[in-house]
């Protein structure tokens, strides 16, 4: 019998060994990142309190960014650490989501870094 392979059931289970060993604060909040195949959304998510701090996407209406999907990446990346830095958030724990650290979300991570988001 031929299984059919699952990609998001196996990202899943990588995001879930990352998640088991990092946790985000108030003072140290987790940069968490998920990408579909048009869009990205990046989030500063404290985890003791359930609560998300800020968040990004290249679907908000006030998004005007055309490009391609890096360029986007990197666009979400600096408006979320935007977002960050004006909350006082400058330290934080960046969770890839289960993605490879290459393209988009590389982009978005090293975006955030130059914008004063410091992982």
């Amino acid at each position: 019998m031929i299984t059919k392979l699952d990609k998001n059931k196996t990202r899943k289970k990588r995001h879930g060994r990352v998640r088991s060993k990092i946790s985000g604060t108030a003072a140290c909040p987790r940069l968490n990142v998920f990408r579909s195949n048009t869009n990205i959304y990046a989030q500063l998510i404290d985890d003791v309190n359930g609560v998300t701090l800020a968040s990004a996407s290249n679907i908000e209406k006030d998004f005007d960014v055309k490009g391609s999907k890096t360029e986007l990446a990197q666009a979400v990346g600096k408006l979320v650490a935007e977002r960050g830095v004006a909350k006082n958030i400058e330290k934080v724990v960046f969770d890839r989501g289960g993605y490879l650290y290459h393209g988009r979300v590389a982009a978005l991570a090293d975006a955030a870094r130059e914008n004063g988001l410091k992982f």
